[in-house]
């Protein structure tokens, strides 16, 4: 345990430097490189209902804004595609991507058109599993992945989403008809919530096992200082002292049916993998507003201001508003923790990429890792992980989310005041789909 919140602390310090975003309008994003594969991720911020433990960039659903959102959306994916960008994977994330289902159908269409995507991975709500979702997804969608957080009905009231979303029965009868129809279908479940116990961390697990999902990927509560605040007025303070337990009850029940493909995604046995895009791609471009793309070394932010976010796509400019250059060692501390996260480190491949050896790039880091207890091999090939050192990746990784909510948390305060006031600018909504 000691050992686990000295590497959550010393990371959350790092990140915290790491993460110190410098505000500034850019134009356009920087040219892609030749030769170079990039993933698209999409943002659409708009919501149902705000779940209290989310730090996401959101807004309340109000359908005029939506639609005039996604129209200003398709253009900037056309002011990406003008700069010369490919992509074979389109992700699509939220807020809820599908609260507007033929918008989000217009996205994905273009996207393929511009880019040619061959693969796209979409988030959903469990109240939007119906026939409409299955008949427009289903032929366009290869990874469709559900946010359930938990079944567990006195949970899913005190966060806000029994009412909206349905019982945990409910939810599960919808899973169980929807999944078949897509090549992959993740759960999202989340764990570590205050006053969630054992039984129903079990309860959890049997009942996903039996949903006919695919893929099931179990976060652990990651939380910043405004989700904390809310998360004690509605389910009680976090605790972290319990997690590292919960983690390893969680490996050890999934692992009869499912096999880890990172340190918190499980793949049922036999299926191939479609994993999330901060996992299998490097460098990914980020489109609509408070979305991140990581390029050349440099962290990217659109934007949290829909108002802005507007005004200046209908002046052909792209949404950009802070940056933060990494340094080369600091480009190789992601990239470790990246690759040991998806729990193999391909050491060939990193003197390819880097030039040096790792040992001679990141000798402190491996020191650390190495008397953790966290290598199951380090060899001249590969780096992999023990069971211990999977927790300690699960450690970094909510530590390092947790500083890019916090990043969230003060773009959100920077645009909240002009946000009550937006007035959505007209010019976009007959632009061409």
């Amino acid at each position: 345990m000691i050992i686990d919140t000295l590497f959550s602390e010393t990371f959350r310090l790092a990140s915290g430097v790491l993460l110190n975003l410098k505000s500034e309008h850019l134009p356009q994003l920087p040219a892609p490189q030749a030769g170079k594969a990039y993933m698209l991720y999409a943002h659409v911020p708009f919501c149902e209902s705000l779940c209290p433990y989310c730090s996401f960039n959101r807004f309340l659903f109000d359908e005029r804004k939506a639609r005039l959102y996604f129209s200003s959306l398709r253009e900037e994916m056309r002011m990406v595609a003008k700069q010369g960008y490919t992509f074979d994977t389109l992700y699509i994330g939220g807020g809820t991507p599908t609260i507007l289902m033929d918008e989000l159908v217009g996205i994905m269409d273009l996207a393929r058109d511009l880019f040619g995507v061959r693969e796209i991975s979409c988030e959903t709500n469990p109240n939007h599993l119906d026939d409409r979702l299955v008949d427009l997804l289903a032929p366009r969608v290869q990874r469709l992945s559900v946010g359930v957080q938990s079944f567990d009905d006195d949970l899913l009231k005190r966060i806000n989403r029994y009412e909206r979303f349905g019982s945990g029965r409910e939810i599960l009868e919808r899973i169980q008809r929807t999944a078949p129809a897509f090549n992959a279908f993740n759960v999202d479940l989340i764990f570590n919530f205050p006053g969630q116990d054992e039984a129903s961390i079990d309860r959890d697990l049997r009942l996903v096992m039996e949903s006919g999902a695919t893929q099931i990927t179990c976060y652990p509560l990651m939380t910043s200082p405004s989700v904390r605040r809310s998360l004690e007025k509605t389910v009680g303070n976090v605790e972290f002292s319990r997690e590292a337990a919960l983690y390893e009850r969680i490996v050890e029940t999934l692992s009869s049916v499912f096999e880890l493909s990172t340190a918190w995604t499980f793949s049922r046995k036999g299926k191939s993998l479609i994993d999330e895009y901060i996992v299998k791609s490097e460098e990914y471009v980020g489109v609509g507003s408070g979305s991140f793309s990581y390029l050349n070394g440099t962290l990217l932010v659109n934007t949290f201001s829909l108002q802005s976010y507007q005004r200046w796509i209908g002046e052909r400019h792209a949404p950009i508003a802070g940056k933060r250059r990494f340094s080369r060692v600091d480009q190789m501390r992601y990239r470790f923790m990246m690759d040991l996260f998806g729990l193999r480190l391909d050491k060939r491949q990193w003197q390819r990429d880097f030039g040096k050896p790792i040992e001679q790039c990141l000798p402190l880091e491996l020191l650390a890792f190495e008397k953790a207890g966290a290598f199951a091999e380090n060899s001249s090939e590969a780096i992999t992980l023990t069971p211990r050192g999977r927790y300690l990746l699960v450690v970094l990784m909510r530590e390092f989310f947790s500083s890019i909510n916090r990043v969230r948390d003060q773009a959100r305060r920077a645009v909240q005041a002009s946000e009550s006031l937006y007035k959505p600018d007209t010019r976009l909504s007959n632009a061409k789909i």
